[in-house]
């Protein structure tokens, strides 16, 4: 049986403290602001998929112009403050600054972004101001990042949104699925609430659609519908026994985590954690500081194709967690339906696959590790039974659209991770955007 509360509150607070602490002065902002270079035709702005212009807010940080500088972090990427702690800067917008090809550091442009954006949500300041309404009204499904983006850049220009959230609490990934250490459930709904307070935006929560709501009923009492329902079924292992007690997936434990509070979710003393995503490693981390004694991590391929970043992977690293690559699972072992150890394939890289990436290949060595709790997180699917019950076009459950969002239905637009399978906060960020834009042109706005 897992254990819960290994840990005491004092130590759940220090292990769960924020993993990248904001300036702790004004001064200490100022000289990381002074440092930019200002580049015209700037790489960091390009990198970033909302198109931030990180000169121009870095500027206006060095003038003391904080509400300006929020005022243009947010008018491109209105969940700027959120992305700030989570988004992988060191292949966005940070990886791009000119200061890494002359070997310094780069400018801390994600802690400047917080910097600025915090101090909007603190202070509540109102950057945007909503037109006069037009009489359009829109409905969008999900609470996320596209979602928010796409109701808030809808409500600017007077449209009535009404929101569809399946979950208790909007901000769909920021608020369940990320670790804590990042972002803390308040943090969310605080930037949830912030987005909301513009106005013409209602939400309802506790209405999944298929469930309580149907896209045709949708599509008759409202003028447009922005799909955002984001992705969320855990990709199972296929493997012999995946139902052992002690076998659990990422999104769920992570949720958990998000929903339950620390010392509610249970922890094995041995925890192996498949995949290499960013899911993963907050999986891996967490279960560690839970007060898991071990953690390793299986990764069917080597450092060099793993989907996480060299930072996140550094984070497991300190954390204590163990990496084994080029290895699979294959069977998972029990006894009187309780996890006690995983059997494991050695793998060796071959030809590349459709991702690009060397596929793993069996060598037919396989090694059994003790554990008694498998965390599954190699991948997410899109909803695919949902999808299909719908007369939208789809491929393999991911909703199909043009670039703009536009679905094979009238009226209806889609973004995020329902139509591109799973990226980063920024992108359902941008996404929601382009689906706001195209509606407008639908409604002759």
């Amino acid at each position: 049986m897992l254990e819960k509360k290994r840990l005491n509150t004092a130590e759940y607070d220090a292990n769960f403290s924020d993993i990248h602490p904001p300036f702790e002065t004004r001064d200490a902002a100022l000289v990381e602001a002074n440092r930019c270079l200002f580049c015209y035709d700037a790489p960091c702005t390009k990198s970033c998929p909302t198109g931030i212009n990180v000169p121009k807010f870095i500027k206006q940080i060095t003038t003391d112009n904080l509400k300006g500088s929020a005022h243009t972090i947010l008018s491109s990427n209105i969940m700027g403050a959120g992305c700030s702690k989570v988004c992988p800067v060191e292949k966005l917008c940070e990886g791009a600054c000119v200061f890494n090809l002359m070997e310094e550091a780069p400018i801390p442009i994600a802690k400047l972004q917080r910097y600025s954006t915090e101090k909007a949500l603190e202070q509540n300041w109102q950057l945007f101001q909503r037109k006069p309404s037009n009489g359009k009204r829109v409905a969008v499904i999900g609470a996320g990042p596209a979602g928010l983006s796409c109701a808030h850049s809808l409500a600017r220009e007077g449209v009535s949104v009404t929101i569809y959230e399946k979950e208790e609490k909007g901000g769909g990934l920021m608020t369940y699925g990320i670790a804590a250490y990042k972002v803390t459930p308040q943090f969310c709904e605080d930037e949830v609430n912030y987005i909301l307070s513009i106005g013409g935006i209602k939400v309802k929560y506790g209405q999944a659609l298929g469930k309580q709501i149907q896209l045709s009923d949708l599509q008759q009492q409202y003028d447009a519908v922005y799909l955002a329902f984001g992705v969320g079924l855990a990709r199972s292992l296929s493997i012999p026994g995946e139902e052992l007690s002690g076998v659990t997936d990422a999104i769920g434990f992570i949720y958990d985590i998000r929903t339950k509070g620390f010392s509610a979710v249970s922890v094995g003393d041995k925890v192996v954690v498949i995949g290499m995503g960013m899911t993963a490693i907050d999986a891996a981390t967490q279960a560690k500081r839970l007060g898991a004694k071990e953690v390793t991590m299986v990764y069917r391929r080597t450092e060099t194709e793993m989907p996480c970043t060299k930072a996140e992977l550094d984070i497991a690293k300190l954390d204590g967690c163990e990496i084994i690559w080029l290895a699979a699972p294959k069977t998972l072992i029990g006894k009187d339906g309780q996890l006690t150890a995983i059997e494991c394939e050695r793998m060796e890289l071959g030809a590349p696959d459709s991702s690009g990436r060397r596929s793993p290949v069996v060598t037919g060595e396989t090694f059994v590790l003790e554990t008694d709790m498998v965390i599954k997180a190699a991948g997410q699917m899109p909803y695919t039974d949902l999808v299909s019950k719908t007369s939208l076009q789809h491929k393999n459950g991911c909703v199909t659209t043009d670039a703009n969002g536009v679905t094979n239905l009238t009226g209806v637009f889609a973004g995020g991770d329902c139509v591109n399978g799973g990226k980063e906060v920024v992108d359902a960020v941008q996404a929601g955007k382009d689906g706001a834009k195209a509606i407008l042109s639908y409604l002759n706005l």
